[in-house]
């Protein structure tokens, strides 16, 4: 979502650091071309505003222009100063004293609100939280069955009594059902509108005087721009909000309201939906989206996307098949299972320190998963003696294979002979100096492994 704008700013902090001392004027030009990039990115005027002048503010101290590391500070105090407009810190989720606590979840149609109570009740029961969810949107027909078939996916339960009573009896009846359950949080699915209006507002009031929940949480599109601003202050005006949910992050939208509206509102983002899958959600923490924007990287959500990826027994076993160079196509089939659950490829290799500066001159091709798809078809159509052995596919099995899995001959080619160079690879690695001859080669590949 921030592509346009990390490009932007990543350019100006590299233009900086080559001219060593700055000058007065230097600072001014820079942050002149922050502040549009920010305004072309849909933040707010009055954010864009606060957030160079205090940066210059900072910067503008003692002999600090005059130091070889100037530009270096520049580009930390605009990072300190963009995660404190982005809300400083983690806000987690507010816990009752009684069980289950409540979380009501509130906003506009089409906004992801069910689709985002869903992920809610993934996200906990995750992390070992039992939870129930509530079916109380009594308006838009086929939002009981969207959430029924939501919940008996990720496998939790779901209360819901159809349309003929009131939003506020059903979620009270939910809870109701949650302590009979004995879960740790109730999710209450609300309905919304097109646009704010009265009724939608004293229906809510109900709900919430109903149920006192400890969190009232608003799902917001993203890619609205400053309108999600503008709904955030009206809903949290009437109702009182304790958090947000940012929807549809990984959209292509200029996400100007992602940075302007904790800083407008004082409501928190608490959560923010990375994709559309279930398990499409993830805290949010201000720092590690301020280094993303920054071309810095966001390295601890990507370690923690891939411990929730990966069975440690099974990285373990993967390591000494590594040494003893045993590494099968079963197991690089499992593996690519395995990442395609972190997430699409290019939204990891954004999460990489420093990758923001460089993919203008790596080759990009197949980011979106595409080589993967084709490479997994690929491997799926080997009988398992194939896969363990696959110096046994001569001509006739590999017409044999790409048949089975609509590709060609050279494509199956193609990967026979790049996964002949990873077990070489593996084999060097094993070897003596075997690390160092290995960074040779990768830096000599134009292309990676498996990249068709």
């Amino acid at each position: 979502m921030f592509e346009n704008l990390t490009d932007k700013i990543t350019d100006v902090f590299r233009r900086l650091g080559n001219k060593g001392r700055l000058t007065e004027s230097d600072v001014d030009e820079a942050l002149r071309e922050i502040r549009l990039a920010l305004l072309d990115a849909d933040v707010h005027f009055r954010v864009a505003r606060s957030l160079v002048t205090k940066i210059k503010e900072k910067v503008m101290v003692g002999d600090v222009l005059a130091s070889l590391t100037a530009a270096q500070y520049v580009a930390s105090v605009t990072n300190d100063e963009l995660v404190s407009v982005l809300g400083g810190t983690t806000v987690s989720l507010k816990e009752g004293t009684d069980k289950p606590s409540k979380i009501l979840m509130v906003g506009l149609n089409g906004s992801g609100k069910t689709t985002s109570s869903a992920k809610l009740a993934h996200y906990l029961s995750q992390a070992g939280q039992l939870c129930n969810l509530v079916a109380a949107d009594v308006h838009r027909p086929a939002a009981i069955e969207q959430l029924k078939t939501l919940g008996e996916q990720i496998e939790v339960d779901v209360y819901q009594n159809g349309r003929d009573h009131s939003a506020a009896k059903i979620a009270v009846e939910g809870l109701d059902r949650g302590r009979s359950l004995r879960t740790s949080w109730t999710i209450v699915d609300t309905a919304g509108r097109f646009q704010v209006n009265e009724e939608l507002m004293a229906e809510l009031e109900d709900i919430k005087n109903a149920t006192m929940p400890q969190e009232v949480l608003l799902v917001v599109d993203a890619m609205t721009g400053q309108e999600a601003v503008n709904v955030a202050e009206v809903f949290h005006e009437r109702i009182g909000l304790t958090g947000l949910v940012l929807t549809k992050m990984d959209g292509d939208a200029r996400g100007g309201a992602a940075l302007s509206i904790t800083s407008v509102t004082g409501i928190p983002v608490k959560f923010i939906g990375t994709s559309e899958r279930v398990d499409g959600l993830e805290q949010f923490h201000p720092d590690r989206l301020a280094s993303r924007i920054l071309g810095m990287g966001d390295v601890l959500t990507l370690v923690e996307r891939a411990k929730a990826t990966f069975e440690e027994d099974k990285i373990q076993q993967l390591e000494k098949k590594f040494l003893k160079a045993t590494f099968d196509l079963e197991d690089f089939l499992d593996q690519m299972q395995a990442v395609k659950k972190m997430g699409p490829m290019n939204q990891m290799l954004e999460m990489i320190p420093g990758f923001s500066a460089i993919k203008g001159k790596v080759n990009t091709e197949g980011l979106d998963g595409s080589h993967l798809v084709k490479a997994e078809a690929i491997i799926q159509s080997m009988t398992k003696e194939e896969r363990q052995r696959p110096e046994l596919i001569g001509g006739n099995r590999r017409k044999r294979i790409s048949k089975g899995s609509g590709t060609s001959p050279q494509d199956v080619n193609q990967l026979l002979n790049q996964f002949k160079q990873v077990r070489k690879m593996m084999k060097d690695m094993a070897s003596p100096g075997g690390q160092k001859k290995l960074l040779n080669m990768m830096s000599q590949q134009k292309k990676g492994p498996f990249g068709f």
